[in-house]
């Protein structure tokens, strides 16, 4: 089924797929900001604009948005990671028009009034507060914050409690202004529609929604890390928590592709999004050398599609008994039997078709086709490395799979990050 993209002189990109099996329609927009366009000061502006969508418009009263999605058969919802903010409606087709004009009001009349900017920092901070009881979050913000010194990458996208108790209600709507306008978002339609019909109301609707003035790009790349990193987090609980992250490419560099399918089999993980299901990694390398050997109780793989470089992460969690150290020589063990007992050309193959089922799974509703062909478009430029990505997996070869993992898999471009519970700390005292 085709996939038809057009650019309105506004600079919208729209992106329309037809499928007909069910009378069911998604529409999403998906704008190019996340917390990777964020500046130290306003770390989770992003994040917080995504809350204030849903506090409604003069139009779009906050208090009638889920009776009037939900009295039609609808869903919808958004979220906000590293290099985008996404809204999307799922809805009975002949409804959808109620998206396409919810999102047009949101893009242009916010009013981000002062009262509203105030509860939802009290909602944010207590979601920061949420987080911070996550051993797994605590981890993952340690971790990233000694990956990227430079690069934006460093913080999480929920920003740094200092700045959301400080930004005002003008630096949101700054950033609401500068960032949610045409020429940085995506228009995805995917279901039961008729592209002509479904085109020619997008540009009635935002055909005329001016361009904003640009915020400077936030850009600085991350200069080559020259040695291992390691983090230690002591906390509460009873479970201890590994994880090894190296730094790889973009989802546009040729080597994501091997990075890929080495993942998939060594860890089990498809590496192809956020939106498909995990799926079972038992016959991987690594369940087997951690798992089985009951040194952990879970192990796992990944690495997100990404605008700029980013992380391929290994993680692990400690069987009650075993220490972190055990643990991480285990995986360092394992990671040195990938050199002197390569992926075999029967384990690549599992491996890809590990990662084809996981990847169609993701696009089997069209709210699944329109997430990766909005990601695809928004992360990478160009959707059609979402209809490509599976022929570039089938090329990969034995000697890519040698070569990446000789390239990043060095402990000089790594960060190791630890986290010991109160349980270990007691013990060890």
């Amino acid at each position: 089924m085709k996939t038809t993209k057009i650019v309105l002189e506004n600079g919208l990109t729209v992106l329309l797929k037809e499928m007909h099996h069910a009378p069911v329609t998604t529409f999403m927009i998906w704008y190019r900001v996340g917390s990777r366009d964020e500046r130290a000061g306003h770390t989770g502006a992003s994040h917080w604009v995504e809350h204030m969508m849903f506090k409604g418009t003069e139009m779009f009263p906050a208090g009638q948005l889920d009776r009037m999605i939900s009295r039609e058969g609808g869903q919808w919802n958004a979220f906000t990671w590293l290099d985008f903010t996404a809204f999307y409606e799922t809805m009975p087709a002949t409804k959808i028009d109620l998206g396409l004009r919810l999102e047009a009001d949101r893009m242009v009349n916010l009013p981000m009034l002062p009262a509203d900017v105030e509860s939802e920092r009290g909602v944010i901070l207590s979601e920061r507060a949420m987080y911070e009881n996550n051993p797994s979050f605590q981890l993952n913000e340690e971790v990233n914050a000694a990956a990227f010194r430079v690069h934006s990458y460093h913080h999480e996208v929920i920003g740094d409690t200092a700045d959301l108790q400080t930004m005002s209600r003008d630096d949101l709507y700054a950033h609401y202004r500068h960032h949610y306008a045409p020429d940085r978002a995506t228009a995805v339609v995917v279901g039961d529609f008729n592209s002509d019909e479904m085109l020619a109301r997008i540009k009635k609707l935002y055909g005329n929604i001016p361009t904003a003035a640009r915020a400077a790009p936030v850009y600085r790349p991350e200069p080559p890390q020259r040695g291992e990193r390691r983090v230690t987090i002591n906390g509460t609980g009873d479970t201890a928590y590994l994880t090894i992250n190296y730094h790889v490419p973009s989802a546009t560099h040729p080597d994501y592709y091997p990075l890929t399918l080495l993942n998939a089999a060594f860890a089990g993980g498809s590496s192809l999004g956020m939106f498909g299901g995990g799926g079972s990694n038992k016959s991987s390398r690594l369940y087997k050398a951690l798992v089985d050997t009951e040194t952990a109780v879970g192990v796992s793989g990944g690495m997100a599609p990404s605008a700029d470089p980013f992380l391929y992460t290994i993680g692990a969690v400690a069987r009650n008994g075993r220490s972190l150290t055990d643990v991480e020589a285990a995986l360092d063990a394992e990671l040195a039997r990938l050199i002197n007992d390569p992926i075999t050309q029967s384990e690549l193959d599992k491996a890809l078709k590990r990662a084809k089922a996981q990847f169609v799974m993701a696009g089997e509703s069209v709210t699944g086709q329109a997430q990766l062909l909005g990601m695809a478009e928004t992360v990478t430029g160009d959707y059609r490395w979402f209809e490509t990505v599976l022929d570039d997996l089938a090329k990969v070869t034995l000697p890519d799979i040698e070569r990446v993992r000789d390239l990043y898999l060095q402990k000089k471009n790594r960060v190791v990050g630890w986290y010991v519970p109160s349980r270990v700390m007691n013990t060890a005292a």
